[in-house]
Order: C-alpha cells, then sequence, then structure tokens
C-alpha cells in the first residue's frame, strides 16, 4: 500500500508518522507513506498556497492551483483507489471505512488548511471527504495522521498479533469489554474470577456480554445501526 499525503505544514506530520506500528510497517515494506508539501508546488515566488476569498467572509482559502499540480502529477505516476480531502462536513470516519481503506492499493488525503479550499478542488479532484468527528481543527494534519494510523495497522503484517485487531471496538459494533493484567489483586481491587478461571468458552461468553452491555450504557447508537 502507498499513502500520500498532501500539507501546507507538513511538519505536523513528523512526528506521528514515524513511531510505532506505522514504523513497523513501513520497515517491513508493508507500506509506504509519502508526505507532499504543497508550498513546493506554488508559483508564487513567496510560496503562499492560500488567497483571500471572493466575495465575502473572513478567513483565507486554499487555492486550486498547487493542489491540482501535486495530484496531477501523482496520478500521473499511478492508479489510486480514492483522492481524500480531510473536512468537517464530509462522511464520518469509521472502523468499517478503515478495514476498506486498508485493502487499498494507493490513497491520497488532502489535508485542509485555513478557511476551507477552493472549491473546484472539490468539484473535480476529490472522491471522497471524510470526516473525524463533529468539530472544526486548524487543519486536516491530524485527521490524516489518525485515518493513517487506523488504515495500516489492519494490514496483515503491520501488527505482531493480527488477531488483536479483530477484538478492537467497533469492528462488531461493539465497544471492547473490560481488560486486566497481573497483579490479579492490587490493594484489594481484584480481576473478575472467571478470567481466572481458565475456561475460554465462558471467557468469551462473559467478554461478548460484557461488550454488550458496556455498548448499551457508553455506546447505544452504536446497536441502535
Amino acid at each position: 500500500m502507498r499513502i500520500d499525503i498532501i500539507s501546507a505544514v507538513p511538519e505536523l506530520l513528523d512526528s506521528p508518522l514515524n513511531h510505532s506500528i506505522l514504523k513497523r510497517a513501513q520497515d517491513k515494506g508493508l507500506v509506504e507513506l509519502h508526505v507532499h508539501n504543497l508550498r513546493e508546488y506554488s508559483s508564487d515566488k513567496h510560496r503562499r498556497v492560500d488567497d483571500y476569498a471572493y466575495g465575502f467572509g473572513a478567513g483565507m482559502v486554499l487555492q486550486i492551483e498547487p493542489v491540482e499540480r501535486i495530484i496531477t502529477l501523482l496520478q500521473s505516476q499511478r492508479n489510486y483507489d480514492e483522492v481524500i480531502y480531510t473536512s468537517p462536513d464530509g462522511d464520518l470516519f469509521d472502523q468499517p471505512m478503515a478495514n476498506r481503506y486498508s485493502l487499498a492499493k494507493n490513497l491520497i488525503i488532502l489535508c485542509g488548511h485555513y478557511k476551507g479550499i477552493d472549491h473546484r478542488i472539490r468539484e473535480h479532484l476529490i472522491t471522497r471527504e471524510i470526516s473525524v468527528g463533529n468539530v472544526v481543527l486548524t487543519g486536516g494534519e491530524i485527521p490524516a495522521a489518525m485515518m493513517t494510523d487506523a488504515i495500516v495497522r489492519l494490514i496483515p503484517g503491520a501488527m505482531s498479533d493480527e488477531t488483536s485487531a479483530l477484538s478492537d471496538s467497533f469492528q462488531d459494533n461493539l465497544l471492547a469489554p473490560p481488560v486486566y493484567t497481573r497483579p490479579a489483586d492490587y490493594k484489594g481491587w481484584k480481576v473478575p474470577d472467571i478470567l481466572l478461571s481458565g475456561h475460554q468458552a465462558k471467557v468469551e461468553e462473559w467478554m461478548h456480554e460484557q461488550a454488550v452491555e458496556r455498548t448499551k450504557r457508553l455506546r447505544p447508537d452504536l446497536l441502535e445501526g
């Protein structure tokens, strides 16, 4: 898999993309992560990539020219399954979406910035707009890193225990059950006896019951969905 991330502030992506599972996946050759500095594709001598909006309203807008240049260049080199724009009014990113994109071959993620982007980018270049929640951030770099992490960790071989991803929250529209580790008794706070029983079938039944109970209590919307 290859993921190309386009950003006006690429430094924001240095740390999250180069540690832990994402780093190991790259070291193993399972994924290529390429961050492109949008300013390198500006025709302005000061490498500006934003301008005032036509009409009225405060805030600067990401220009179409540098975005079109880098996307066109990338698409001339390979086919992409999706060109994603991180937008607060896009489709809400969730685990099923991460599952689907983990099977993709090539993805482009355009990080939004400033007040927004020239709408012609959305009309002619973007194939999918994705939001990470009903909140506005300074830019799309954090959502891009979040989506990349959620996608890459699902690639076979990225995690040392591949079955671990299958039991994550949201994989079956349920929250994960509570988990415990040693010591079994800490200051009188005890691990449930069932988990110490060694009876796998009963443990699995308990874990499922706990997942359903936690979901009903904390995220009933998941069960409705």
